[in-house]
């Protein structure tokens, strides 16, 4: 990751200010669903004079209904969660190629599409829980989850979750294809229930003894450090965390991204509304408010997010990633995973 410069930052101030002077509008579409993201929204508003209208939704219903309204789409900006989504709104061609400096400089290289149509601009790492009661030699890595040590004792969401899509086309990327094939047969085999709820249900699982060792995204964790959580945080002690592959690719990060809509009527806006993104303000907020890690390097993490501990992330690009996610759901279908 890049770290920010005081050259950048004012750059940034300068670009968000100028905007305030112009009034106008900007029409988000948002399939980020936290309640906490009311704060970056107010700040922009405040910071530029630009009033956000929002259109909310699950990702791939906005994605159908910016292709649905074609060239009459109202929507400036599209933002999301994880890679495989990014992905699937450039295929569908709802975004636009953006040249900008400012964003290219702050946003590491490999949270970037290739053709520039989005940028990631927080980031979640995909971590291994086990019961540090039971379990004394916990996996090391993704890889390891196939083992026939952990038979029986595996937690892991459907194969329909973008989280693991996105996991095993990040597997393919870096072992191939046939590696990864016989690691989704192997955690199949390892499963200690059909794959059922969200990335919370499966620490839960922990604490409730349904599995004893699971798979989920680190801000899941890091929240119910925060505040309370039922059925996690009175326990959570119980739950020990590995970061995997540390000796080799690093943990593997989706992302929170966000793209200029292909037919943005707002399209100063919308880009004035990224480049705040990228900016220190909303960066703290990532990690203070939904307890993600920032895209751009040496922002400050929140106490909750920093107690996870310090850890090798995997920097491979995520565009070549996004390549991988229909071989990833091939495999998926192939081994039988739920």
């Amino acid at each position: 990751m890049l770290k920010s410069s005081s050259c950048l930052a004012a750059v940034l101030v300068a670009s968000v200010a100028t905007s305030a002077t112009a009034d106008g509008e900007l029409n988000l579409y948002s399939s980020r669903h936290y309640d906490t993201d009311e704060r970056l929204y107010s700040d922009f508003e405040q910071a530029t004079g630009i009033t956000i209208n929002r259109i909310e939704g699950k990702a791939d219903e906005l994605i159908a209904r910016m292709q649905a309204e074609g060239a009459n789409s109202p929507a400036d900006v599209l933002l999301t969660v994880d890679t495989s989504r990014l992905a699937r709104a450039k295929n569908a061609g709802i975004l636009q190629a953006i040249e900008n400096p400012l964003l290219e400089e702050r946003i590491p290289a490999n949270l970037q599409d290739e053709d520039n149509q989005w940028f990631g601009y927080s980031q979640r790492a995909r971590i291994i829980f086990f019961d540090k009661t039971d379990v004394k030699n916990p996996p090391a890595s993704y890889l390891d989850l196939a083992k026939p040590d952990y038979k029986g004792l595996v937690c892991i969401r459907s194969s329909t979750n973008t989280y693991n899509q996105t996991l095993l086309a990040a597997i393919i990327t870096n072992h191939g294809a046939e590696a990864a094939k016989t690691w989704a047969a192997g955690v199949v085999d390892n499963m200690a229930r059909a794959p059922q709820g969200g990335d919370t249900d499966q620490l839960r699982g922990i604490i409730s003894g349904e599995c004893e060792i699971s798979v989920s995204n680190s801000y899941y964790f890091a929240r119910a450090l925060r505040k309370s959580v039922k059925g996690l945080s009175d326990e959570i002690d119980q739950i020990g965390i590995v970061f995997p592959a540390q000796d080799a690719e690093g943990a593997h990060m989706n992302l929170s991204g966000a793209g200029v809509a292909a037919h943005a009527p707002n399209r100063e806006n919308a880009v004035k509304f990224l480049e705040y993104l990228a900016g220190d303000q909303a960066q703290v907020y990532f990690s203070n408010g939904n307890d993600e890690y920032p895209a751009v390097s040496g922002v400050a993490l929140a106490e909750n997010v920093a107690a996870l501990g310090e850890f090798k992330a995997d920097d491979i690009n995520l565009s070549a990633v996004a390549k991988n996610i229909p071989e990833a759901q091939k495999i998926f279908n192939e081994v039988g995973w739920k």
